[in-house]
């Protein structure tokens, strides 16, 4: 799928610290290692796709246009969570607690099964294919909606210096505990700091933080 340009795809970002060498060395990191992911989550994700497409009709892939590298926005993968009505239902529900996060603790959009695929990240299996084309890494600052773009402010040329990523400082640091202000803060230290040592550490650090499920609603 072709990336779509947004009104940032043509401005000069910064380039990120991480040199040719290192960035070449990262992106084989990311092929190898997302393709033998999906090797291994492949059964698990059949039977997800059959549990999906079971509940009610939908589609099985929820697609949401997420700012990549560069400000060109590409089509983020996950597993549907939430009813397919949920993007039209959504100007209804927004409050204070929208506001301030860019999350719901509770939402009433998500089904029973989205709710297990959330809080054990299955939902994101699929975005291991945007990693394979190229619009993703599997470590990167969180893939952020075009709504966000403003709140970034200056510090969106940190975050489009590199490619967002399946996880990141973010996610094994609480998710949606993290105020809003400190996960932007987190995005911009790790495009600047983004390296084949920080790439690795927060892989590592990936696997407990799935698993203790904090901060996932």
């Amino acid at each position: 799928m072709e990336a779509i340009r947004t009104p940032w795809a043509a401005r000069r970002f910064r380039a990120p610290a991480l040199g040719w060498e290192e960035g070449c060395l990262i992106r084989a990191l990311d092929i190898g290692l997302a393709s033998a992911a999906i090797l291994f989550f492949l059964p698990l994700m059949a039977v997800t796709v059959l549990a999906v497409w079971g509940q009610g009709g939908g589609p099985v892939l929820f697609r949401q246009q997420r700012i990549g590298r560069g400000g060109r926005a590409f089509a983020c993968l996950k597993f549907r969570t939430m009813t397919p009505d949920a993007e039209a239902r959504l100007p209804d529900l927004i409050d204070a607690e929208w506001r301030a996060s860019r999350k719901f603790r509770h939402d009433a959009r998500v089904t029973r099964l989205g709710g297990l695929l959330r809080r054990s990240s299955i939902d994101e299996l699929p975005q291991l294919l945007n990693v394979l084309r190229g619009e993703m890494s599997l470590v990167g600052p969180r893939p952020i909606v075009m709504d966000e773009a403003s709140l970034y402010g200056r510090r969106l040329a940190d975050y489009c210096a590199v490619r967002p990523g399946l996880t990141g400082l973010w996610q094994v640091s609480g998710r949606n505990d993290v105020p809003y202000r400190r996960r932007v803060a987190m995005d911009v230290w790790l495009a600047r700091h983004l390296n084949p040592g920080v790439y690795l550490a927060l892989l590592a650090r990936t696997v407990p933080a799935v698993l203790s499920r904090r901060g996932v609603y």
